[in-house]
C-alpha cells in the first residue's frame, strides 16, 4: 500500500506522495498504450494476459457473476464460497479463495466498458491501494447504494481503503470518459458509463 496513515496528537495525516506519483504514472502509461492500440479491446485484453493475469471468456459472463454480485472486467481476489463458484467456473481448482482475474463474455462488451476496467486493472498491476480485498469488498457494499448504514461504525483503515477504493473507480472512469469524448465528442459518454456500472457514491 502506497498510502500510509499517521495518528498523532489526534490529528490524522495521510501521506499519499508514492500514491500520486504512481496514479501519474499509470495514467500516462494507459494513454500511452490506448494511443498505440487505438482502444482495440482484443489488444488491450492481450496487454493483459501477457502481464501475468489470467484472462476468462464465458459464455452469459455477465449472468454467472451477477449471481456473486460481481460484474465483469477485472475481479479482485474472492473468498469462501463466491471463490469457490468462481474458480470452479474459471478451472481454478477447488479452493475458497481465488486469484485477481478478468472475466468478460463472450461477445457484446461495450469497448468503452473495456477500457475502463483496463485502467482499473492497470491501477491494480501498478500497486495503487484499494484493490486489497477489504478495501474490494467495502466498495462492492457501498457502490450505488442510498444506504449508508454501517459506515459511520468503520475503522480508519476501512475508511482509507474504501477512499482509495472508490479514487481507483473514479480514475477509471474520468479516463474513459475523456478518451470516449476526444474521438467521437458523444454527449452521451458519461450516462453511458454511469448506466455500465461507475462509481456513484
Amino acid at each position: 500500500m502506497t498510502s500510509k496513515t499517521i495518528l498523532a496528537s489526534n490529528v490524522t495525516i495521510t501521506l499519499t506522495s508514492e500514491t500520486e506519483k504512481n496514479k501519474e504514472l499509470v495514467l500516462n502509461t494507459v494513454r500511452e498504450l490506448v494511443s498505440g492500440t487505438k482502444g482495440n479491446p482484443d489488444l488491450l485484453i492481450e496487454y493483459i494476459k501477457t502481464h501475468g493475469t489470467k484472462v476468462v471468456k464465458l459464455p452469459n459472463a455477465d449472468k454467472i457473476l451477477a449471481f456473486i454480485n460481481e460484474e465483469e472486467g477485472l475481479i479482485g481476489e474472492l473468498r469462501g464460497w463466491k471463490a469457490f463458484y468462481l474458480n470452479i467456473l474459471t478451472d481454478n481448482g477447488c479452493s475458497f479463495k481465488s486469484k485477481p482475474m478478468f472475466i468478460l463474455r463472450n461477445e457484446g462488451v461495450d469497448p468503452y466498458y473495456i477500457l475502463h476496467q483496463f485502467y482499473k486493472w492497470f491501477s491494480f498491476y501498478k500497486g495503487l491501494p484499494g484493490f486489497d480485498y477489504e478495501s474490494q469488498q467495502l466498495f462492492k457494499k457501498y457502490l450505488n447504494s442510498n444506504d449508508s448504514k454501517g459506515i459511520e461504525n468503520l475503522t480508519l483503515g476501512e475508511m482509507t481503503g474504501l477512499k482509495e477504493a472508490i479514487a481507483r473507480d473514479n480514475e477509471a472512469t474520468d479516463f474513459t470518459i475523456n478518451y470516449a469524448k476526444s474521438i467521437d465528442g458523444s454527449k452521451n459518454v458519461l450516462d453511458k458509463m454511469q448506466n455500465d456500472g461507475g462509481a456513484s457514491i
